[in-house]
């Protein structure tokens, strides 16, 4: 094992979530759900809160980590980080900083958590009322181009210019994660079915994003505590190992005004050969992936980008039979994920992905042993994360 990394160091012990809300609509304030999730991680891992003495988040969730400590009683925090970065791109990172942090021994049990309440902040990431405008933004707001929608859907469109793709590959990943959040009483869209005519006939967003290709918009949180090697082995769930983790960007992908060099990549060129690197596998060894979904373009450009297939080779990849499952040659977010379980900024894909491992999820694939996360596609930085039995 090569010492300078965190392999096989670290593992997932505990997962809690709270109820997932439409955006809006949770009966509670933004800190108490983040306490609520923790605390049912704590459960779930068979620990005290008071054993935690690490805080990591990312996105720049507003629950201060003193004010978190403050509020369990912990008797020490040793440790705080938040990775930066907006959306769903630093999960995974936030994963591996807590990792590194108990790796390098400046704490032993780390929380990473995520927390929204709309209703009581507003919604995440609307485009805000201005007087004046400068900077980047000056070149694309005023001309209508002020949403992820829109920059996404250019970037998606150009790959499927280029490569031959219809929109048959995305409603597949769309179709897919509806399909096994029918299998999930935890997901909002538990009990709503997705046909490939109700795709069709809904509305567009902005082209080639239909309503189901968009992730939701909801309240809840979700958290994950990680542990040492040595003290994993002895508490109440079975340890989902932390295998590899990476975080980072591509050359010039926070230029603004649109002007980042390679304009359709989803920024995992450069992270995911680092990644596989560290776990000493292969794309062909991943038995299921929790791809986060802001958009479904940016989830195939992410399957193209992790080396699950050549990007002229989409339409033969990203079908149906191929993504869900139990039968699917690559199995995605199998929770539901941000499409169709809840979005929780892609916390809960990290969830899903150890409960795989752990060979406790709804949509088990068989034999689960590798699960690979993709964190926050088509923003700057990024992050992955693999877990293993």
């Amino acid at each position: 094992m090569n010492e300078n990394t965190i392999k096989d160091k670290v593992a997932i012990v505990g997962l809690g979530e709270t109820a997932y809300y439409k955006r809006g609509q949770a009966p509670a304030s933004e800190f108490r759900l983040a306490l609520e999730a923790i605390i049912r991680a704590c459960d779930d891992a068979g620990i005290r809160p008071t054993e935690i003495d690490g805080i990591a988040s990312y996105s720049n969730d507003r629950n201060d980590s003193v004010r978190v400590a403050t509020a369990l009683g912990l008797p020490e925090l040793r440790f705080s980080n938040m990775f930066w970065g907006g959306g769903g791109g630093g999960g995974s990172g936030a994963i591996g900083n807590a990792a590194a942090a108990i790796v390098a021994g400046f704490a032993s049990t780390v929380i990473v958590y995520r927390a929204l309440a709309q209703g009581q902040f507003g919604r995440f990431g609307q485009t805000p009322a201005v007087n004046t405008i400068s900077g980047p933004i000056a070149y694309t707001w005023p001309y209508g181009m002020s949403t992820p929608a829109q920059w996404i859907a250019l970037r998606t469109r150009r790959f499927m210019h280029e490569h031959r793709v219809t929109q048959d590959a995305l409603a597949a990943i769309a179709l897919a994660c509806y399909h096994h959040a029918q299998f999930n009483p935890r997901a909002i869209m538990y009990g709503h079915p997705l046909t490939r005519a109700m795709y069709d006939e809904s509305r567009w967003i902005v082209e080639p994003f239909h309503l189901y290709d968009c992730c939701m918009e909801n309240d809840g949180a979700a958290a994950v505590i990680l542990t040492s090697r040595e003290r994993a082995r002895d508490l109440k769930q079975r340890p989902a190992w932390v295998m590899a983790a990476a975080q980072g960007s591509d050359y010039r992908q926070g230029a603004g005004a649109e002007n980042l060099p390679d304009y359709t990549t989803s920024n995992f060129k450069t992270l995911a050969p680092r990644l596989y690197a560290m776990a000493g596998i292969e794309p062909k060894d991943v038995d299921v992936a929790q791809v986060y979904e802001n958009f479904t373009g940016a989830v195939m450009t992410s399957i193209v980008e992790h080396g699950f297939c050549h990007p002229d080779e989409v339409m033969d990849f990203c079908t149906v039979e191929n993504l869900s499952w139990p039968n699917g040659k690559l199995p995605i977010n199998t929770s539901g994920g941000n499409l169709a379980e809840c979005y929780m900024h892609g916390l809960e894909l990290i969830i899903e992905a150890a409960r795989q491992v752990r060979g406790t999820s709804t949509c088990q694939v068989k034999d689960a042993e590798i699960a690979l996360v993709a964190s926050g596609p088509m923003v700057a930085p990024v992050s992955d994360l693999i877990l293993h039995r």
